[in-house]
């Protein structure tokens, strides 16, 4: 049986999480809070489930390009390799300074940088979309007559790199913080302080932004997350609320060239009036709205959901080969629909009942085929008529399990 490796990345960095809380809490150094940290690891899961999809696309696009449009035809020697390292770093700086002063490419990567906590469980924040956009990026590299194999290799040991810089626990590293980036520099980079925005945008060496003029020290002791905070735990939200302000600023413009200009323009010059009008829209409420349960059962229930997830997404990236397209497609909805509903509990959302009869309704679909017993499904007919006709009193003794309180509807 062929598996995919590259799977057991899930169950590794998860126990370094782990390692870090347990080192952070024997320092008695609170880092971490236990709804952030499943909001990053939910958005870690999105990312990871889109590479099932993706990744094996831009490595065929890869090889199209070198095959095709290369302009040289570079052989894999130690010498390419440490070549091809350097111009990768190279177009992730660019692309990671683009990403800061243009709203377009903001959007995709506003996710990053939306946790007010600063550990490892951060660095899994990578939104869906930002694959796509450094996918453009690295093209070049193929371009330039890199063949794919040495790409898709290089590309996964530089994204390992910044895992380990993200991190409050390590402190200065001597004389390698004047050529790599450390955690020092990168808490510089995830900082909202006035003096700290828009620095230190290297990945793996800290060079391109001392020869470019971005680069700051850590000096006082920074403020993590978005200069204006995103008050949500919303997978959803998470993803799309920068598009639904660029939307809006757009909408808002008569001219052509004003709306190239919201397109195009910079975060900084950016209307924080936006956020808000947006918010309003979509029905956001802050975070310190957010009613706490009377007892443990929501919190545990949104960790039994997560783990359920993480286990999920593991075995379909491990058994990717073996596995079809319709319990592959199956299988991403159900995780899918999972993510959302774990941040709407998180927000104490009334809709997560529907949410979780659309999950039940993919879990049915996938198992049918593997019943053994075909008159197993006059009971699960029944128990089918007997939701429908009890949905409003199942819905509301749900609610009050789960969220252990009445609450009315939204």
């Amino acid at each position: 049986m062929e598996l995919n490796l590259l799977a057991f990345a899930i169950p590794i960095f998860l126990l370094l999480m782990v390692l870090e809380y347990l080192i952070a809490k024997r320092r008695r150094v609170t880092i971490h809070s236990k709804a952030a940290s499943v909001a990053n690891i939910s958005i870690c899961l999105a990312e990871r489930l889109s590479d099932f999809f993706v990744a094996p696309l831009f490595f065929q696009l890869y090889k199209y390009i070198h095959e095709h449009f290369g302009i040289f035809d570079i052989r894999s020697n130690v010498g390419w390799w440490i070549l091809l390292l350097l111009f990768t770093d190279f177009i992730w700086y660019w692309y990671h300074r683009l990403a800061h002063e243009v709203n377009l490419f903001w959007a995709v990567h506003v996710v990053h940088h939306q946790s007010e906590e600063f550990n490892y469980t951060v660095s899994a924040r990578i939104t869906v979309f930002q694959a796509f956009v450094r996918f453009g990026f690295w093209s070049i590299l193929p371009l330039l007559g890199f063949p794919a194999e040495m790409i898709v290799a290089l590309l996964l040991i530089h994204g390992a790199y910044p895992f380990f810089t993200h991190t409050q626990l390590v402190g200065r590293l001597g004389i390698l913080e004047y050529l790599l980036v450390t955690p020092s520099h990168h808490r510089v980079h995830h900082a909202s302080n006035e003096q700290y925005l828009d620095k230190n945008y290297g990945d793996v060496f800290i060079i391109w932004d001392k020869l470019f003029g971005t680069f700051a020290k850590e000096v006082e002791a920074p403020t993590y997350g978005l200069t204006k905070p995103l008050h949500s735990y919303s997978f959803l939200w998470q993803h799309f609320h920068f598009f639904v302000e660029l939307w809006m600023a757009i909408k808002k413009e008569r001219s052509f060239l004003a709306r190239c200009r919201s397109l195009f323009g910079s975060p900084g010059r950016f209307s924080a009036s936006h956020r808000q009008h947006a918010e309003e829209l979509v029905g956001i409420r802050k975070r310190h709205q957010f009613v706490p349960a009377s007892s443990q059962l929501m919190s545990r229930y949104v960790i039994w959901q997560i783990g359920f997830t993480m286990l999920a997404v593991f075995g379909l990236l491990l058994f990717e080969t073996q596995i079809g397209m319709r319990e592959a497609f199956l299988w991403s909805a159900i995780i899918l629909v999972s993510l959302i509903n774990i941040g709407a509990i998180l927000e104490q959302r009334q809709w997560i009942f529907y949410l979780e009869f659309v999950r039940g309704l993919f879990m049915l679909v996938l198992v049918l085929p593997y019943l053994a017993f075909g008159w197993l499904l006059v009971p699960l007919a029944c128990a089918a008529v007997w939701l429908f006709w009890r949905f409003e009193q199942t819905e509301r003794r749900y609610l009050q399990l789960v969220y252990q309180q009445h609450r009315t509807r939204e």
